[in-house]
């Protein structure tokens, strides 16, 4: 009896000892992008750094999560001037709970998180004041693609929502123009405005987006920056002139559309891509359009709504169901393709939401 015992002990220990071995020889390893050298002018490739690393096994609390699907963002291009180099660099990420000791995070499900350009995160599911969004479970979109919760059902869905509606506050029969107009946001925006009962304006850089925007998005014009007098386009477009602008881009652009805007007109102010990557941009002179036209003009950082996020989720997915809100979204494969992802956003070459599957 006491020879079957140890031999029974013998056989737990060798097997426990096992499993153990068997799982740290198994460690996750995370592949995440550095921001290694600070952007100057167009960012290079070489300004990130791909690295692997080892995580640690869970502590209580904690939950391991895969990415899925990773954001790509104009915004990432202009906090790049603040950031510090040496650390993951910045993004929004839908991913998958593979293993969890937290019971408000459990395996299978989804979350949203700022976790960054990074393959495998562990989180304890608090939340970082640093400017970030919380980290929360994906909401049920219903049959939809989990990608739009980084998209029209995510933070450019809302930015969308609540920029332009508390900021512009439309009025049915009003004019809109909206600068970037076939970026995640901005074709939002139109879209949103024609909900409204607006005539849209949207301006794009090339031949494909302005077709994009009227044809299918509903946009009732379409100027071509690159290739047409955006000045004259807007007087002939607007003969009565402009009640709200979205300005997604600044610069020269927007110095014109404020020209040509009427008295008491608003403006929400969500961007500057024209100028993220120059060293030092170009100040516009805009101050006799805002005095002499006693415009409002008003920035804003989205995060200003978290205490709302849901109703702008929820609104944006009922107008999808009901056929009155359109997106598209530019997938890129591959985490080794973030960078190129990144820039080719920055060129312009998206049509909709940019995301990498992984």
């Amino acid at each position: 009896m006491t020879v079957l015992i140890r031999s029974l002990y013998s056989l737990l220990r060798n097997t426990h000892v096992a499993s153990q071995r068997s799982y740290w020889t198994n460690m996750v390893k995370a592949k995440a992008y550095i921001y290694h050298k600070r952007f100057e002018g167009f960012p290079k490739e070489t300004d990130l750094k791909l690295v692997e690393e080892e995580l640690p096994p869970l502590s209580r609390g904690e939950f391991l999560a895969e990415a899925v699907y990773l954001s790509v963002d104009p915004y990432m291009r202009a906090y790049a001037r603040t950031l510090p180099t040496g650390n993951t660099f910045i993004g929004q990420q839908i991913a998958r709970i593979v293993e969890s000791k937290n019971k408000d995070f459990p395996v299978g499900k989804y979350v949203v998180a700022s976790f960054g350009w990074r393959t495998h995160t562990i989180s304890n599911g608090v939340h970082n004041p640093s400017g970030t969004l919380p980290i929360t479970l994906l909401p049920d979109f219903q049959g939809l693609p989990e990608s739009l919760g980084l998209g029209v059902l995510g933070m450019p869905g809302n930015t969308a929502y609540f920029g332009f509606l508390e900021l512009c506050r439309p009025k049915a029969g009003e004019t809109v123009v909206v600068s970037g107009a076939a970026g995640a946001v901005g074709s939002h925006v139109g879209q949103i405005a024609k909900i409204k009962g607006c005539t849209v304006i949207g301006i794009a850089g090339s031949d494909e987006k302005c077709k994009w925007i009227t044809h299918e998005l509903g946009f009732d014009h379409a100027i071509n920056y690159k290739t047409q007098d955006v000045e004259q386009a807007l007087q002939e477009l607007a003969p009565k002139g402009i009640d709200c602008y979205f300005d997604n881009v600044g610069g020269e652009i927007s110095s014109t559309v404020l020209s040509q805007m009427n008295l008491f007109g608003r403006v929400s102010v969500c961007g500057a891509i024209s100028g993220y990557n120059d060293e030092k941009p170009k100040a516009a002179v805009l101050q006799p359009y805002i005095v002499m036209k006693q415009l409002q003009i008003e920035g804003f950082m989205v995060y200003r709504w978290l205490d709302r996020w849901l109703e702008g989720v929820n609104q944006n997915l009922k107008w999808i169901q009901e056929g009155k809100l359109k997106y598209r979204e530019k997938v890129t494969e591959g985490f080794g393709n973030m960078f190129y992802a990144f820039t080719d956003m920055l060129k312009g070459g998206n049509l909709g939401k940019a995301i990498v599957k992984v």
